[in-house]
């Protein structure tokens, strides 16, 4: 007899999909939460001392528990349990029953499992411990879950949906992952009426800046204002843009159009919505940008489709004005995704609309002669000189196969060097990286490049040539003078 009693454990932090959700602001400080399976209730505890309203149930350990409706219902690792397919499915419908707002499923992955010593069992495996255990695919849970919902599900991160119970809201949550932080113009504040009223232009000025185009009335608390002291929106934006230069705006108002563009072609998986679906403000962005949806849709679906060809992946990322370009791909640090070309970030946004985000990502590696997106983690990248991968998912696009290495307890890690490649020319610390890798090349450090991309390697040749890292400053071993000092 399985022991589903013995499934749950105990955490110091929230669980995964419980942390993503927080992260994506799927949960927010005025949701309540309904843990599902909650087993020990470890999650309800760190939520209760976050100030979030949490209930759950587990049928061992709070049994008598009552199930609530909440906007944020989490069924996190409770479905890889249960033997029977049937009753799993049931569950998944329940949890679902429950939710107001926002569903959140978890469950283990293939591709981080270790079933040595394990015994198959209907569609999964029993552990050692007796208790049972179903590993998916990423696109085979995706898949159940839209089955058993009629829902098609929101990739979270690995092993990790959302399901929106409304439309509105999950459009939303999509156009926010495709839209970049982007920097308003500098005002040179030599207009006298720009002066004046500076205080009441800002809401105009950041509502631009949002969406690259002019709100209506209604979509400003302070339009009434503006048009009672300039004649019209567009008048006050006269003056924002005499006292700021209009280029930068022009150029603001292109970026955030190519966002949506990202947003339109990313839409198709499983199915773009309906205009009528979108939440107001995102169906005037596309009036704005695009003058119709078909438009914006008919753009956005050629790139989509050259994203397919790798002949035109391979161009684009040689063309690339950011990253570091290898033979067989494209590196590009975090930080400069949405500075890619529209096809490249619809390219890395194929694999993220099947993976999710990858907790970690420093670097996005987009494969130059194949349809493959790997998210590499190098957590000390800023501070470590050299810092070694601590662990990558790589997402085939043909197969739609996710594959997930740990470097935790590599002797032997790959290791990063050139930093600066991998960055834009505004990234806080690129002169460093850049300082140290003109001194590395002078002191002869890369001259066989075979032996500097692994840890042991690197570390032997620093012995070779007598000369260690202080932060990113290099110096040698055989007096107290360093070679560069950054």
């Amino acid at each position: 007899m399985i022991e589903r009693d013995r499934t749950a454990i105990r955490r110091v932090g929230y669980s995964r999909p419980v942390r993503s959700a927080i992260d994506d602001r799927v949960i927010e400080p005025d949701n309540e939460v309904f843990d599902y399976g909650c087993g020990h209730g470890d999650d309800l505890r760190h939520l209760g001392e976050d100030g979030i309203t949490a209930f759950g149930w587990d049928p061992v350990h709070r049994p008598d528990e009552m199930h609530r409706s909440a906007d944020v219902v989490n069924l996190g690792y409770v479905v890889n349990v249960v033997e029977n397919p049937m009753e799993r499915l049931a569950v998944l419908r329940s949890a679902w029953q429950l939710a107001r707002g926002v569903l959140v499923v978890a469950a283990r992955l293939k591709t981080e499992s270790d079933t040595e010593g394990f015994r198959e069992f209907e569609d999964g495996w029993v552990t050692r411990l007796n208790t049972f255990q179903k590993f998916y695919e990423q696109q085979e849970l995706r898949d159940w879950i839209a089955d058993g919902l009629g829902e098609y599900p929101v990739a979270a991160c690995p092993g990790v949906f959302y399901v929106f119970r409304d439309g509105e809201r999950r459009e939303r949550f999509l156009a926010s992952r495709y839209s970049r932080r982007l920097a308003v113009p500098r005002i040179r504040l030599s207009d006298r009426l720009f002066e004046e009223h500076s205080e009441l232009l800002q809401p105009l000025i950041s509502f631009f800046a949002d969406r690259g185009r002019l709100p209506e009335r209604d979509e400003l608390s302070a339009g009434a204002d503006l048009c009672a002291v300039f004649g019209s929106l567009r008048k006050a934006f006269q003056i924002v843009r005499r006292a700021s230069g209009a280029t930068d705006w022009a150029a603001l108002e292109a970026e955030r159009k190519t966002d949506l563009l990202v947003y339109l072609a990313l839409g198709r998986f499983p199915r773009r919505p309906k205009f009528s679906v979108l939440p107001v403000v995102l169906q005037r962005d596309v009036r704005a940008h695009f003058g119709t949806y078909k438009r914006g849709c008919d753009t956005a679906d050629e790139l989509l489709f050259q994203s397919g060809k790798p002949d035109l992946i391979d161009k684009a990322c040689a063309a690339a004005k950011i990253g570091k370009l290898m033979p067989t791909a494209l590196y590009v640090h975090v930080s400069g995704l949405a500075l890619l070309p529209p096809l490249l970030r619809i390219y890395e946004g194929c694999a993220r609309v099947l993976s999710g985000s990858f907790d970690g990502t420093t670097i996005i590696k987009l494969r130059r002669n194949e349809p493959k997106v790997s998210y590499l983690c190098y957590p000390d990248f800023d501070a470590d000189p050299h810092p070694a991968l601590q662990n990558s998912l790589r997402v085939d696009l043909r197969t739609f196969h996710l594959k997930v290495r740990d470097f935790h307890n590599a002797e032997n890690p790959p290791i990063l060097h050139r930093k600066e490649l991998f960055v834009d020319a505004d990234y806080l610390h690129r002169d460093a990286f850049a300082s140290l890798t003109r001194t590395e090349e002078a002191a002869g450090l890369f001259s066989d490049p075979a032996r500097i991309g692994t840890r042991q390697a690197w570390e032997e040749l620093l012995r070779t040539f007598a000369v260690g890292l202080d932060g990113h400053t290099l110096i040698s071993l055989n007096n107290s003078n360093s070679a560069t000092n950054t």
